[in-house]
């Protein structure tokens, strides 16, 4: 009993370390940073493109200076008198998928992005680091002063209409998602707040969500467009949509997302938002989703359930995709098979060691066969395929919610990266 009170106690005091911390360095205010990225194949350069400021901090108040996952880059922000680690976030981004596309061996283009951080007491140094599936590094450095009369204030910006479907506690505490309608007209809200509680239900029935719910909000934004359903490029249908999303993304038919990064940060400005679910009004097939920038999806198709779940993974876990094409003329160039991706779930073996070693059981073999007891049993190794490629990537278990939509459930080692993700924003 006494080591137990001992363990009580040394939790509280790492909490109130961490909060106190945080009071000391920030104030409790959100900075928005809005990045350009620019480039292609070869070349990748960062451009800041504007800042402002909001009342309240939603984000982490704990573990301020660590990351739970590498990701495509990170953000760091220094003390610039003493050159401190105040707070750091990873994240990938549109543009750092499409320089692994032919396109950018021939074509340079810029993208938006945007991150919000707790808004620093005193002058900050800023460095954003961008990485290449090779791990070549491109960065850009400036400082930040809070008390700069060019930092945009955003306050008194009335917030959209909002709803919490649902609410685990205090959004200063809690992980909060906002849910953000895409392609719904004002006549359509009604739908929308449906098709948004089904998310927030979807998501939290599987694990390790649905052990953590208390630890999430789900908020439906009710972001109205000029026209309903979105952009069709290969069916000559544009259409005027809240963040103004499409199909055809590089080049491929289901591929939905959006550039217009900054639109979707405005439609939460002074709304509770530390990751976002945007759902597309149609039927058509498609999504993506993106580490620690956001899930996109189409809402009525009839595999939303699992759909969204999965790109949830991405945006939320930055888990990889862990399906494959057979016919060579369709894998991907996202992963280079001479370097250890740095997605939890997916391994060119590399180093495998940094992955799920720990979790492969003894007599199970690397790599590992599949058979039907392995593959109803969710018994985890290393098969191949996966990351798109059919051969020199391997996946924790034969079958996953991050393979099939006919999955029942996250494998193993996707629900250990989950939680550790949970835990590290919100314990």
């Amino acid at each position: 009993m006494r080591k137990f009170i001992m363990m009580i106690v040394a939790i509280a005091a790492t909490v109130a370390a961490s909060a106190q911390s945080f009071d000391a360095k920030f104030d409790d205010a959100t900075l928005r940073l809005d990045y350009t990225f620019m480039g292609n194949a070869t070349e990748q350069y960062i451009a800041i493109a504007d800042l402002s400021t909001t009342p309240n901090w939603w984000g982490r108040r704990i573990n301020l200076d660590t990351t739970p996952l590498k990701g495509n880059g990170d953000l760091t922000l220094r003390d610039s008198a003493t050159g401190e680690v105040l707070y750091k976030t990873s994240f990938s981004s549109l543009f750092q998928e499409w320089i692994t596309t032919p396109e950018a061996l021939t074509v340079t283009k810029s993208f938006e992005f945007t991150l919000l951080v707790p808004k620093p007491k005193q002058s900050v140094v800023a460095t954003l680091v961008l990485r290449d599936n090779t791990d070549k590094e491109s960065s850009h450095t400036f400082t930040i002063d809070p008390r700069d009369v060019l930092i945009r204030d955003d306050s008194k910006i009335a917030p959209l209409p909002y709803t919490y479907i649902h609410k685990g506690g205090d959004s200063k505490e809690c992980i909060d998602v906002a849910i953000v309608a895409e392609g719904y007209t004002s006549e359509e809200m009604e739908l929308f707040m449906e098709d948004a509680k089904i998310t927030a239900e979807e998501i939290l029935s599987y694990e390790p969500f649905k052990s953590h719910r208390d630890k999430f909000n789900f908020i439906a934004v009710a972001s109205p467009s000029k026209d309903s359903n979105v952009s069709v490029p290969q069916q000559e249908a544009w259409r005027s949509t809240a963040v103004g999303s499409n199909f055809m993304t590089f080049y491929m038919a289901r591929y939905l997302t959006s550039g217009n990064v900054y639109a979707m940060y405005d439609i939460v400005t002074n709304i509770p938002c530390e990751h976002f679910v945007i759902l597309a009004n149609t039927d058509t097939y498609g999504g993506g989703g993106i580490y620690n920038s956001y899930t996109l999806t189409t809402a009525h198709h009839r595999d939303f359930r699992p759909v969204v779940v999965h790109e949830f993974g991405h945006s939320f876990a930055g888990l990889g995709d862990e399906y494959f094409y057979d016919n060579a003329d369709d894998n991907d160039n996202m992963h280079s098979l001479k370097h250890e991706p740095w997605e939890p779930n997916i391994t060119t073996m590399v180093d495998f060691d940094s992955k799920w070693a720990d979790m492969v059981a003894e007599g199970v073999e690397i790599p590992t066969a599949v058979t039907p007891e392995r593959t109803a049993n969710y018994v985890v190794g290393a098969y191949e395929g996966g990351g798109y490629l059919s051969k020199g990537i391997f996946r924790p278990t034969d079958v996953c919610r991050m393979r099939n939509n006919t999955a029942e459930r996250f494998c193993p080692v996707c629900e250990r990266a989950i939680e550790r993700v949970i835990l590290h924003q919100a314990e």
